[in-house]
């Protein structure tokens, strides 16, 4: 099944998914929180607190099957209450499965999934990234703006231990992160830049204009070099911190068709000051939508400042250092990690 099938199914595949049971849509409201020139949408989802709490995934790049089949819901048989359907094409090797989300706070929000396990710490590789990208276009051309994001390591913010990238449908200008993106004018189209009124360390690539409509063998090595340079200066700024914990980097990825966004997280959690709630961060938030559980929390939020709580669960900005060159080269460094 290729991206345009899929994307065409999504609906019904929901709706479907509502109606069996199989998938759990929780109401929500969205408030706007202007803030460092971005317009955070701060998510207020009361029902989540009745959410069942999910095991803690067990991260191990090395482990080449589940820990125990139960704790993986990404592995078959498919719930056909989520399934939506198999992805691939001629141009691709890799095989994906497409599931939408059974805990949703967003409508027609999915998944996509390796359908062979692998594990939730590995980088994005070409064919991740040249489906994600597919399946942008493909809603794009059905009048369906989405944005991709991945959770890559134990302090992204990643709640299953199979590696999938999951898809939301955004306003037409994209989550509230793209509208400064795209602000931005670069004086090197081409190499990666940094928002830097964001007081944590980000990297950006913008990508042509003509992405989209070009050609599988065009687009691949645009969205692998773009990555491997937003990971090489990933994996720079988390040198820079002599306290970040030995291992495998942690970071968040959102993908959009016109750039690619990695920031490297230093923390999963953030503890409210005003409350004393331990609030989970995942590419969403760095997206600029933050999901809350109760006026509690989102009062608290709203008074320590969405700056405050992405800073801390993320790093600090080297990027002047990087740009200037001062730093090493940090070429193959990305790979020497995984």
């Amino acid at each position: 099944m290729l991206a345009p099938e899929i994307i065409s199914k999504i609906p019904a595949s929901y709706e479907s998914g509502l109606a069996s049971g199989s998938l759990f849509f929780f109401p929500s409201t969205v408030n706007i929180h202007p803030e460092l020139g971005v317009d955070f949408e701060i998510r207020l989802c009361p029902a989540l607190q009745k959410k069942p709490k999910l095991p803690t995934p067990h991260f191990d790049s090395n482990i080449v099957e589940p820990v125990s089949e139960p704790l993986d819901p990404f592995a078959p048989p498919y719930d056909p209450g989520l399934f939506v359907g198999e992805l691939s094409s001629e141009e691709i090797s890799e095989q994906y499965v497409v599931l939408m989300n059974k805990y949703s706070v967003v409508p027609r929000h999915f998944l996509l999934i390796t359908k062979e396990y692998q594990s939730q710490t590995s980088p994005l590789m070409p064919d991740d990234l040249l489906q994600a990208y597919a399946l942008l276009v493909a809603g794009k051309k059905a009048g369906k703006n989405m944005f991709a994001f991945y959770n890559c390591g134990d302090l992204s913010g990643a709640s299953q231990p199979h590696k999938h990238l999951q898809f939301i449908e955004a306003e037409d200008e994209g989550p509230p992160i793209e509208a400064v993106a795209r602000a931005i004018s670069l004086e090197s189209p081409g190499r990666p830049f940094s928002i830097e009124r964001l007081p944590w360390a980000n990297h950006v690539f913008r990508f042509p204009s003509n992405l989209p409509s070009s050609s599988v063998d065009k687009r691949e090595p645009i969205l692998a070099d773009a990555f491997i340079s937003l990971l090489d200066l990933v994996i720079s700024t988390i040198r820079h911190d002599p306290t970040y914990p030995a291992g495998l980097p942690s970071y968040n990825v959102i993908l959009t068709l016109e750039h690619m966004h990695l920031i490297p997280r230093r923390f999963e959690n953030h503890t409210l000051e005003k409350t004393g709630d331990d609030l989970s961060v995942n590419s969403m938030g760095f997206a600029g939508m933050l999901l809350v559980k109760s006026e509690r929390e989102l009062e608290a939020v709203k008074v320590e400042g969405l700056g405050k709580i992405l800073r801390a669960v993320a790093l600090q900005s080297v990027h002047d250092i990087q740009v200037a060159g001062i730093t090493k080269d940090i070429d193959g460094d990305a790979m020497s990690m995984l």
